[in-house]
């Protein structure tokens, strides 16, 4: 449950699952792309970050099981787990 708080004590990856919650919305014409998430460069285009820094931000999410990740050619897509999301907000209003 640490690496989950962790995870959610950074205002930009708060954002960007925020972004990924409803990815129409915060990323059109984004293509074909609806069944695979959001490419990682979009994301980090939107969030106005390097390349390494949103890849780190990225990683701690995928970590902390908030992501998935699915990699087409040399791109990498990103989406919410809404499932694991749920599974850790319902364990923290157990706990607290």
């Amino acid at each position: 449950m640490l690496d989950e708080c962790k995870a959610l004590a950074n205002e930009t990856r708060l954002r960007v699952l925020e972004w990924l919650k409803d990815p129409d919305a915060h990323f059109p014409g984004r293509g074909d792309t609806a069944d695979v998430g959001v490419c990682a460069g979009l994301i980090q285009q939107k969030a106005g970050t390097s390349a390494s820094t949103m890849s780190a931000h990225l990683a701690v999410l995928q970590r902390a099981g908030f992501l998935s990740a699915t990699r087409r050619g040399q791109w990498i897509y990103y989406r919410r787990d809404d499932a694991r999301i749920r599974a850790f907000t319902e364990q923290l209003h157990r706990v607290l």
